[in-house]
């Protein structure tokens, strides 16, 4: 994307020896917007960039896998400063325009000579081509880089959007995911990006879980350059720029539950026929969270008592004799009664797809939401038992 260079290294913060530090860089200052955590234990550099995003403008964002600088104190909030400053010393430019992103575990200091000695080798790597070492650098557990483009038209001019994610474990997003990077060439002001990028956030990123855990360090930023030309300053333009924006997000946001840990498969929980907007999401997100039905979609058991139950303990308004329940054109439940044997049989076929979508009617109103999770294996046992040693 024009304006945008990127670049990615083995800096020898990861155990495994692979890319661990990536960069994404800006020719020129960017308007930028960013949403993060709303954990209680924040990490270091989520707490600074909280400060920095209020300017509205970034040119450089330093991400480093293996390590998340949380819980480290203030020799963490330090930490993150001094790579802050190493990083605009080498590119020339102020700090202030340098944000920061670290992922990994939790509780141990940043090894700074590792970043001492990666910083400048980083900057020497950078180029328009870089992007797949740069997303391949911000991962931990996850199994194949996340990368999503799309281009839009207004006036005549095409405009380009660029999304970078990881996230495969420790995804309940409380505003974003894990990490993600949108990038832009359209001329836009900060608090229309903010606005646009909250809006994408809310029908992708806060509508997936794998785990059910709100990550210390999620982090969701977008930069615009403004090189297209292309001004993002009245309600045409800004719903045309929104709908490519919320596509970006979307296709990112599903392709971190389709890599959760030890996933087999993908599933879209639709609830619909609620009383209130309120109700259909509670009833969603608790099916989507709930570690029975999660097992049961990996067994290939259409267990739907499990999904019944979590919509009735999720708080929002549920009769049990209103409730029709589809595995995606198959009904399993018919005004509170189970269809039978028969249907059960042909679930259950179904549950062998890769990916599957479960449709609640409440039969209460006529709101609808949704979410996407993925199923539990003992592979995500496995990955997180493990995943210090």
């Amino acid at each position: 994307m024009k304006g945008f260079k990127f670049a990615g290294i083995c800096a020898g913060i990861k155990k495994n020896g692979g890319k661990d530090l990536g960069l994404i860089y800006c020719e020129k200052p960017a308007a930028a917007a960013a949403l993060f955590t709303r954990n209680k234990v924040m990490a270091a550099p989520v707490l600074l960039g909280k400060e920095k995003i209020k300017k509205g403008f970034c040119q450089a964002v330093l991400v480093n896998s293996g390590n998340a600088n949380c819980f480290t104190g203030e020799k963490g909030i330090n930490d993150a400063i001094a790579c802050s400053k190493l990083l605009g010393n080498c590119l020339d430019i102020s700090q202030d325009l340098v944000l920061v992103s670290s992922t990994g575990v939790i509780g141990a200091n940043l090894p700074m000579d590792k970043f001492d000695a990666g910083i400048p080798a980083i900057v020497k790597q950078l180029s328009f081509e870089g992007m797949d070492n740069f997303a391949d650098a911000i991962l931990t557990t996850d199994t194949h880089r996340k990368i999503v483009k799309k281009t839009g038209e207004i006036g005549n001019k095409s405009f380009a959007i660029m999304g970078f994610a990881k996230g495969s474990g420790m995804i309940r997003p409380d505003m974003a995911t894990m990490l993600a990077y949108i990038l832009t060439d359209v001329d836009i002001l900060p608090q229309d990006l903010k606005n646009c990028l909250s809006a994408a956030n809310e029908k992708s990123f806060n509508r997936i879980t794998i785990d059910g855990d709100t990550s210390t360090n999620d982090t969701l930023l977008a930069l615009a350059n403004g090189s297209s030309e292309i001004k993002i300053n009245d309600t045409d333009s800004k719903i045309v720029f929104q709908n490519a924006l919320d596509e970006v997000c979307f296709q990112l946001a599903k392709m971190v539950v389709k890599d959760g840990e030890g996933a087999t498969k993908f599933v879209q929980i639709i609830v619909k026929g609620a009383k209130t907007k309120k109700d259909a999401f509670k009833a969603s997100e608790a099916i989507a969270h709930s570690n029975l039905v999660k097992t049961a979609i990996y067994g290939e058991d259409p267990n739907w008592g499990r999904i019944t139950a979590a919509a009735g303990r999720s708080g929002a308004m549920v009769i049990p004799e209103n409730i029709d329940l589809f595995f995606d054109e198959q009904p399993l439940v018919l005004k509170g009664s189970w269809v039978g044997e028969e249907a059960e049989k042909k679930t259950a076929k179904i549950m062998k797809n890769n990916e599957i979508t479960i449709t609640l009617d409440l039969n209460l109103g006529q709101e609808t939401d949704y979410f996407f999770f993925c199923d539990f294996s003992e592979d995500y046992v496995k990955i997180n038992a493990e995943y210090r040693s």
